[in-house]
């Protein structure tokens, strides 16, 4: 039986599976999470689940890294790890190993999911062979994209997420001089805006212009958490104590995701379909699925019935980036 190892490898979890492809690459052999964090690299945690598994002989291994792959070597976004394909393969006795970005990897995975795997935006008429875009707001925020090469979709990668964040009303604008003139950001990229790192900053900004009060009880949620994201979606959808900051937060982010996202579709004529995947999406769907998405997408002047035609799908399944870089080892 031919094995599989896939990883999707992220600033705060590191998911690991091992598949094999007569088992098919939506079910998984094994699969453990790990919190990147408290590993000081990837062998290290490799080493930790294949000692875990009763899989040997592995023949394949992939990996989707939080940042860009160059000559076979990454360094993670948003941790101080750096990987090696040959380090790798030294170390973990693999005798083939890969590193792709881990939105490359979700885009490697895309035409293969099933319509259980989706949420959709907005149904739209996706054009056979069209070229498809992915925007996922995660811990980061990734984008990539797929073309049509006559007979099967490619993923292509990109680390547009770090393009300039460029506003589109008075507020955003707001925002951006927030940002560099409070924070001191020397860069605003859309990531610093448009993912787990960029709520809090919308948050902190909508604070500091008193947009709405933040209760007591929110101020201690906040105090004592590692991670002030989960709390932040949870206030603005609790509806039996909601926050309006919480959710004015979402509904700004939401706005910024659904401009960055039609962006991404006219800059590659996204005309097979828009995907957004990454962690956070599924978990704010109540506020996706408001109108102001569709209408921050569609914002684009003359081409705003192109838009419209575009279907838009939120990736429910959160084995994706697994699933994708398993593809990517099956194929390569």
């Amino acid at each position: 039986m031919t094995l599989l190892l896939a990883g999707d490898i992220g600033g705060t979890k590191t998911s690991l599976a091992l598949f094999s492809p007569q088992q098919g690459m939506h079910r998984p052999l094994a699969e453990a999470t790990f919190a990147s964090a408290d590993y000081p690299n990837l062998e290290s945690i490799v080493s930790l689940f294949l000692s875990q598994v009763h899989y040997q002989h592995i023949e394949r291994a992939c990996f989707g890294v939080a940042g860009p792959v160059v000559n076979g070597r990454a360094s993670i976004t948003n941790l101080p790890w750096v990987i090696d394909e040959a380090a790798l393969r030294r170390t973990l006795g693999i005798p083939q190993v890969q590193l792709i970005n881990d939105l490359f990897a979700v885009a490697s995975a895309v035409p293969h999911l099933n319509p259980g795997d989706l949420h959709t935006l907005n149904v739209g008429q996706a054009t056979p062979g069209g070229t498809i875009a992915i925007v996922a707001p995660g811990t980061g925020l990734g984008e990539a994209f797929l073309i049509w090469d006559g007979s099967r979709y490619r993923a292509c990668a990109s680390e547009g997420g770090h393009a300039d964040f460029a506003p589109t009303n008075r507020m955003e604008c707001e925002l951006l001089n927030y940002l560099q003139e409070t924070l001191g950001f020397e860069h605003v990229s859309y990531e610093r805006v448009c993912s787990g790192l960029g709520i809090p900053n919308i948050y902190s900004y909508l604070k500091h212009i008193n947009h709405a009060v933040e209760p007591e009880w929110l101020t201690r949620q906040l105090a004592a958490a590692a991670d002030i994201v989960p709390v932040i979606v949870s206030a603005a959808l609790d509806g039996e104590r909601q926050s309006s900051l919480c959710l004015a937060t979402l509904r700004l982010f939401v706005s910024i995701l659904g401009a960055e996202a039609g962006n991404l579709a006219l800059k590659v004529l996204a005309t097979g379909g828009v995907y957004l995947g990454g962690g956070i999406p599924p978990r704010i769907l109540p506020v996706l699925d408001e109108e102001l998405f569709l209408k921050s997408f569609c914002n684009k002047g003359r081409l705003k019935e192109l838009l419209l035609q575009m279907p838009v799908h939120v990736i429910m399944n959160q084995k994706t980036a697994l699933i994708g870089a398993a593809y990517h080892a099956l194929e390569t």
